[in-house]
């Protein structure tokens, strides 16, 4: 029986693709996926048997990809960013392990890809090079109750706090009350990062403060990094110190 294995693709360009994701993908009969993720891979895709449907349809995909598989199509889905951070690993892990032994495809295992997160912090600068935490705003399969919860967590214990899915058409007080609550906990002046499709042809950064973040233009393709009470901004570069100063005065 062919396999199926889910493929992290990178923020969006294929510089940043990992050349074992790319061979996977060159291997494979059907390739899964999202459409908006499935046009960043085009040029990979002549020849092969696409299953792409649009948001809200994972199951579907993923259940097509999974058949695909069982009736012999070595298959791979893809997810942007990595696939095991907010991405199809698991659901695909469940579908398969769902079926009867004999009636399984191989499980071909995770090929991590540059993660959303990374992809954003590493064109601020450098503001997750301590402990942080990474919340989906997103309550479609979360109740919004339980993400409060853990930002509130997450500012109490003074972590970056990494925000996917910040904002949509739908969905534009959520952000307002993250930030309501980051606030009695951190300083209005603390930094605040904004990447808007990360390594894509559009990509934007903006630097902006607790305070006044929520001001800026933020999207479901933006990741919003709140720094922690040690995070600065310099040069137009966001970071947060390591601690190496209590080693060497200077730094």
């Amino acid at each position: 029986m062919a396999g199926i294995t889910v493929v992290g693709i990178g923020p969006g360009s294929l510089l940043d693709m990992t050349p074992r994701a790319r061979a996977a993908i060159e291997h494979a009969e059907v390739v899964a996926g999202y459409t908006t993720y499935i046009r960043l891979i085009e040029p990979l895709l002549a020849d092969k048997e696409v299953i792409g449907t649009g948001m809200m349809h994972e199951i579907d995909r993923c259940r097509m990809a999974v058949e695909a598989a069982a009736s012999g199509k070595e298959t791979v889905v893809v997810s942007s960013g990595d696939a095991g951070v907010y991405g199809m690993a698991g659901l695909v892990l469940e579908l398969v392990l769902q079926r009867e032994v004999a009636e399984r495809p191989h499980f071909g295992g995770v090929i991590a890809g540059v993660s959303a997160v990374n992809a954003a912090a590493s064109i601020l600068g450098a503001p997750l090079m301590h402990d942080f935490a990474v919340i989906s705003l997103s309550d479609l399969l979360t109740p919004w109750e339980t993400i409060c919860k853990r930002a509130e967590m997450a500012a109490a214990g003074d972590f970056v706090i990494a925000l996917y899915n910040p904002k949509s058409k739908k969905r534009v007080q959520h952000i307002e009350e993250i930030r309501r609550i980051a606030l009695k906990y951190r300083d209005p002046e603390t930094p605040v990062g904004i990447v808007t499709a990360a390594s894509r042809a559009e990509q934007a950064k903006t630097i902006s403060t607790l305070a006044d973040f929520t001001k800026e233009t933020i999207n479901m393709f933006s990741l919003v990094i709140i720094g922690n009470s040690q995070t600065y901004v310099k040069e137009g570069w966001m970071l947060t110190p390591r601690g190496y100063g209590k080693k060497e005065s200077g730094l």
